[in-house]
């Protein structure tokens, strides 16, 4: 059914909003297209941080920007508003939106819930909506979106540490499942122990999987088995664990940022292994063939994931009681959250209580 928008007036909503490629945010006031007859309205309660935030704000992806922009698609709100023919939530339920908010429904791609696949994907900030008009992110205090592409937040789970989950956790709960990288008694390498990296370590143990944990910090070794509950821990400069690691492994999810090669991991992995690419780099990785070819081995790239796989993800953290490690902060902090983030300041991902610290007094 397609969605009926509105005839009436816009929607007056409050964020904050970087201007230019600063990445400075400030206080905006701007406009939401009204509730269409499929559509929800949600409360903003809380919005998660992504580095994609940070990259989007300053347009360090060489992308279109549209300034000013509203980050934030990790976000958990309670539902204020209904369309006529919502059938999904109802007035107080607890909603999540991720990184989409809208694709043509009708592709290929959509017909296999991969909504995040489709050509006309809407992003959940620096896109176009429906009716046109620019979408703003979770860093305010509502949202409006079609109800297929919010999913149910299920009772119980802890909504602060629950909204990373919606970006964070399915970019490495989707490739799991979707690589077949999520079978009992496995060996999973996870590169990098960050925002990505530690909820990956967590699905894959819920998995009841073999981990090992690859990194560059031997400051990181206790987190990663004492507190995290990874089997093994590999210091990614050291020559001889790398030796011992060499055709151990089923697959590797890579959540690294920065450069970096490849080389040593593919090394890792078993014949007809996989080595998914999860981290946002600028730079590109080094790409060595032969021990590709030699091994039959398979190098993929995955970014976030569809709505079914969405609501897939949630459901089963919250089965395994999984959250993200997080720092909650108040909105006005943000520009220093930015800061610390590109510092990787942070155990491990940035949440604003915005439901409790959004001031909708400030003025433009």
């Amino acid at each position: 059914m397609a969605n009926t928008l509105s005839n009436e007036k816009e929607v007056p909503a409050f964020g904050w909003a970087a201007r230019d490629s600063s990445g400075i945010l400030s206080p905006f006031h701007f406009s939401r297209r009204a509730n269409g007859d499929l559509d929800i309205t949600i409360k903003i309660l809380y919005c998660g941080i992504c580095h994609g935030d940070v990259h989007f704000a300053k347009n360090e992806l060489g992308r279109h920007i549209n300034y000013p922009m509203v980050p934030g698609h990790e976000i958990v709100g309670e539902v204020i508003k209904i369309g006529s023919n919502v059938k999904k939530f109802k007035i107080g339920d607890i909603a999540g939106v991720g990184p989409i908010c809208g694709s043509c429904g009708k592709c290929s791609h959509c017909s296999k819930s991969w909504e995040n696949s489709c050509p006309k994907t809407i992003l959940t900030y620096n896109g176009h909506d429906y009716d046109g008009s620019i979408t703003y992110g979770g860093y305010s205090n509502k949202i409006v979106v079609n109800e297929n592409y919010a999913i149910i937040m299920p009772k119980g789970l802890p909504l602060e540490g629950a909204a990373p989950l919606l970006c964070a956790g399915l970019t490495v709960y989707s490739p799991m499942i979707h690589h077949g990288l999520c079978q009992s008694g496995q060996h999973l390498g996870i590169v990098g122990l960050g925002g990505l990296g530690h909820v990956a370590v967590k699905f894959a143990k819920a998995f009841n999987m073999k981990v090992t944990v690859i990194s560059t910090s031997p400051g990181k070794k206790e987190e990663a088995l004492e507190r995290l509950g990874a089997d093994s821990f590999l210091l990614i400069n050291d020559q001889q664990q790398l030796k011992e690691a060499k055709d151990t492994m089923d697959g590797i999810i890579d959540t690294a940022s920065g450069p970096h090669s490849l080389h040593p991991l593919i090394d890792m992995l078993k014949t007809c292994g996989k080595l998914i690419l999860v981290g946002a780099s600028i730079t590109p990785p080094v790409l060595p063939y032969m021990p590709l070819m030699l091994g039959r081995k398979i190098i993929a790239g995955s970014a976030a994931g569809g709505m079914k796989e969405s609501q897939d993800m949630i459901n089963f953290a919250a089965k395994h009681n999984i959250t993200a490690d997080i720092e909650v902060i108040p909105m006005d902090y943000v520009n220093t959250a930015f800061e610390r983030l590109a510092k990787n300041d942070v155990k491990y991902r940035f949440v604003i209580d915005v439901a409790n610290t959004l001031n909708v007094s400030h003025i433009d």
